[in-house]
């Protein structure tokens, strides 16, 4: 390796070590300790309001002059809104209840020796994540809740914004007299540093990437630590027979439209072709911001549909585009879902309680929903208060990381002077 390579892994080593010790203090912090620290990085965020924004200001230019599409944009860009959403955010996983110490299990053995199983934290988590600035600053906020050191790695679209949010959590930590390095964050550009935080297995105990699937497969393919996979989210709304034709066009134009750029948003919607007359044009006539690109069946219906190609079907488009596909009935779109989906979430919209069951029963996605939006598949409309990501694998966690998905368990063994034969 390169000089310059043997820095960048020196440099990602150093933080993990501080990480590490910080990990080892939080131990020992009292949930006192950890929501104080959260209500003032929140307090923080809020002071810094301005200099927040303009900071993040730096980083939408930067985006806009490498040409960055404008669904990247919305999700680089801050504003008073949200930067207020972000500090709520601090505030409502304070006010969650703390997930270490939990007692999982309780049993006595024939010998006398008492089991528990009790919830502790994994460690240290890498995050690595693309351009989304708030994602440093929940990711932060549940892993200090679940008593985790966190290094971030933002995209590079985003180290002004992250820069700051960090700075603000630090201190925090510091007024709550935790040690400020349990939120840190990889400070350089060089991509290198990305390897050198997957392969940092002395310090990390797990990396969890937020972002595309190149993002994922680059985790995946060069990892040691173990990770938590978030994949892309081509989501797909199925309208059945049985359907509310109002309720789903009101349902498919949220689950599509409301953000462009979230990984819940619909990509790819899916009709009965008993409907598909009736319901299509009024989704047109509904959504004329958004581009439909369907089956033959789709196109023959209304000529504003356009022609889709295969790989529509499998791709989030994370922009005003949608895939559609005309099915004949329930076998027909549940094989077209899980041929399709990412195992992100699903949703169906029926009024048939046998067709939801079969459907929620037989796609296997992290997270199948009724007569819902799909853009419901966040932790903070799930109650966890915030989430570090959406888990597509069935290891360790699935669906929204909370706090509760952000520890693992240990046993403690009490005995009375027990000697085993």
């Amino acid at each position: 390796m390169s000089t310059l390579d043997q820095k960048i892994i020196a440099y990602v080593e150093d933080l993990g070590q501080r990480a590490k010790a910080a990990a080892g203090a939080l131990l020992s912090a009292s949930t006192e300790q950890k929501n104080k620290a959260l209500m003032e990085g929140a307090a923080n965020l809020r002071a810094a309001s301005a200099e927040l924004i303009a900071e993040n200001q730096k980083d939408v230019e930067y985006a806009r002059e490498a040409g960055k599409p404008d669904s990247f944009i919305d999700r680089l860009m801050l504003n008073e809104e949200r930067i207020e959403g972000m500090a709520k955010a601090l505030e409502d996983i304070a006010d969650l209840p703390d997930p270490v110490g939990r007692k999982l299990a309780e049993f006595n053995r024939p010998n006398g020796l008492k089991i528990e199983r009790v919830a502790v934290p994994l460690g240290v988590i890498g995050m690595i994540y693309e351009s989304r600035p708030n994602v440093g600053s929940d990711a932060s906020a549940l892993c200090l809740k679940s008593g985790n050191a966190v290094i971030l790695r933002g995209g590079s679209d985003s180290r002004h914004s992250t820069k700051v949010i960090v700075d603000c959590l630090a201190r925090g930590l510091k007024a709550a007299g935790l040690p400020e390095h349990a939120v840190q964050t990889i400070g350089i550009a060089d991509r290198q540093a990305v390897t050198a935080l997957l392969q940092c297995d002395e310090y990390v105990d797990l990396v969890i990437p937020r972002g595309g699937r190149g993002l994922v497969e680059l985790v995946r393919d060069q990892a040691s630590v173990p990770t938590l996979l978030h994949l892309d989210g081509n989501c797909h709304v199925y309208i059945h027979q049985s359907a509310d034709l109002q309720k789903a066009v009101d349902i498919v134009r949220n689950a599509k439209l409301r953000r462009l750029g979230v990984c819940g948003a619909t990509e790819s919607l899916v009709i009965d072709k008993s409907v598909a007359s009736d319901v299509l044009p009024k989704l047109l006539d509904n959504m004329p911001e958004c581009e439909f690109r369907g089956d033959e069946a789709a196109q023959a219906i209304d000529s504003r549909v356009i022609a889709a190609t295969p790989q529509d079907f499998h791709t989030e488009y994370l922009d005003a585009i949608l895939s559609v596909k005309i099915v004949d009935g329930l076998d027909d779109a549940i094989a077209h879902v899980k041929a399709h989906s990412s195992a992100h979430t699903d949703s169906i919209i029926a009024e048939d309680e046998a067709a939801v069951r079969r459907f929620q029963t037989e796609i296997d996605s992290a997270i199948v929903m009724h007569n819902a939006s799909t853009q419901f598949a966040d932790g903070g409309e799930f109650g966890m208060g915030a989430e570090i990501g959406i888990a597509t694998g069935k290891m360790h966690a699935r669906g929204p990381v909370g706090l509760e998905q952000l520890t693992s368990f240990k046993y403690l063994v009490h005995g009375s002077g027990q000697i085993r034969p």
